[in-house]
C-alpha cells in the first residue's frame, strides 16, 4: 500500500493527462515497437498507477524501487508487549561526590528508587595527608613557608584533587604570590617528611623525589625553543644539515681506514700464514715425540753411533768377508787416519 500511495503522489504531481491520441507515442518509446492497444480496455485493467509508471519510466525516473531480498531480520526481532513495562517516576537524589546535600532529579525506575546514585563509585579521590600541630613545629617548619600558607597549600589540595594548574590558579591573593614549582616542592616536601614520622611502607611510603630547580630550567628551555624567530629557526636547520654532512663523512673516512686496514693484512697474509704452519707442524713433532715410547723406538744403527754413512752394499756375499766395506768419500782424513789407528790398535786387518 505505501508504494501504491507514493505512485498516486508522483502521478499528482508530474504525470499529464494521457489521452487517447499520445497512448500508442507512449508504447512505443518504451518497447520500442508500436503495437495496437485499446487504451480503453487497458486503462481499466492496469489502472491509472500502471500508466504513471510507465510515464515515468520513459522520462528516465525509476520508481520501482526493488525491495531487500533477504528473509527476515539480520537480528531478532524485538518482542513487544510480551511483559509488562516497568514503571518509571521523577524522583530525587543526592550525588555523594557533594557535600553541600544538594538535591537533583531524574527519570528512574521504581524497583531504584532507594539505592545508590550509581555514578558515584567513579568518584575517586586522593589520599591527601594530614599534620597535627606538634607534627608541624617539631618536622614541617620551613624558613620561607608560614603556617597559613602551608595549611591553605594542603586545603586546597584536598578541594582540587592535586591539579596544579588549577591549584596555583586559586592561590589566595592575600597570601605571597608563589610559582608553580615552589607550590609542588613543599606539598611533596611536607608529604615525605609525614611518611618517615609516620613510619609507612608499601606504596604509601614511597618518597617522591621532586626536582623544583629542574623543573624550572626545563620550562626556560621551552619557552626560549617557542620564542625563536624564523631566522633563528632556519640558522638551527642549516646547523642540522652540517652535522648530517660532516658524520656522514667521518663514516666514509673510517670505512676508508678499514679498508686499507684489510688490504694490509692481505697483503701480510702469506708469511704469516707460512709462520703459522711451521709451528703448527713443529707442535705436532712434539706431541709425536711425547706418545712414543722407549720399546718402540727403533734399534739404533752404523750412521747414528759413527756419525758415517756406508752406502748400501747390493750384492750378498757368502760371509762377512765376502764383501768389503769402503769408507765413503765424504770422511775426513782426520777421521781415516783415527779409524786406522783403532785397527792397529785391536790387531784388526784393513
Amino acid at each position: 500500500m505505501s508504494l501504491r500511495l507514493f505512485v498516486l503522489e508522483l502521478r499528482r504531481l508530474f504525470v499529464p493527462e494521457i489521452r487517447r491520441e499520445r497512448t500508442s507515442t507512449l508504447v512505443k518509446n518504451i518497447t520500442g515497437k508500436r503495437k495496437d492497444i485499446n487504451v480503453g480496455e487497458e486503462h481499466h485493467k492496469k489502472g491509472h498507477q500502471l500508466f504513471g509508471m510507465l510515464y515515468l519510466k520513459g522520462k528516465g525516473i525509476n520508481v520501482g524501487m526493488t525491495s531487500s531480498t533477504g528473509q527476515g531480520y539480520k537480528s531478532i526481532k524485538a518482542k513487544l508487549g510480551v511483559k509488562r513495562v516497568r514503571p518509571w517516576k521523577w524522583m530525587a537524589f543526592v550525588n555523594p561526590a557533594r557535600k553541600d546535600g544538594f538535591k537533583f532529579y531524574h527519570w528512574r525506575r521504581i524497583c531504584d528508587e532507594r539505592k545508590d546514585y550509581p555514578f558515584a563509585k567513579f568518584n575517586k579521590e586522593s589520599d591527601i595527608m594530614k599534620y597535627s600541630d606538634s607534627e608541624y613545629s617539631e618536622h614541617l617548619v620551613a624558613e620561607s613557608w608560614t603556617r597559613d600558607e602551608t595549611d591553605a597549600l594542603f586545603e586546597l589540595c584536598r578541594r582540587f584533587d592535586l591539579r596544579w594548574p588549577v591549584i596555583h590558579d586559586r592561590w589566595p591573593s592575600h597570601l605571597t604570590t608563589r610559582p608553580l614549582e615552589d607550590i609542588k616542592e613543599r606539598y611533596y616536601n611536607v608529604t615525605n617528611h609525614l611518611k618517615k614520622v609516620h613510619n609507612l611502607s608499601g606504596p604509601e611510603g614511597k618518597i617522591i623525589h621532586y626536582d623544583a630547580e629542574h623543573e624550572r630550567r626545563r620550562k626556560q628551555q621551552l619557552i626560549r625553543l617557542w620564542e625563536r624567530t624564523p631566522k633563528q629557526v632556519e640558522e638551527e636547520h642549516q646547523l642540522l644539515a652540517e652535522l648530517r654532512k660532516i658524520e656522514a663523512r667521518k663514516k666514509e673516512r673510517e670505512k676508508k681506514t678499514q679498508d686499507l686496514q684489510k688490504l694490509i693484512q692481505a697483503a701480510d697474509g702469506p708469511t704469516n700464514d707460512l709462520q703459522q704452519l711451521r709451528k703448527v707442524k713443529h707442535n705436532k713433532k712434539k706431541m709425536q715425540h711425547h706418545k712414543i715410547t722407549k720399546t718402540d723406538q727403533p734399534p739404533p744403527t752404523l750412521e747414528s753411533c759413527t756419525g758415517i754413512k756406508f752406502p748400501d752394499v747390493k750384492a750378498s756375499g757368502v760371509s762377512l768377508r765376502s764383501s768389503r766395506m769402503k769408507l765413503p768419500a765424504s770422511v775426513g782424513q782426520k777421521k781415516v787416519k783415527a779409524i786406522e789407528q783403532l785397527l792397529q790398535e785391536l790387531g784388526l786387518g784393513n
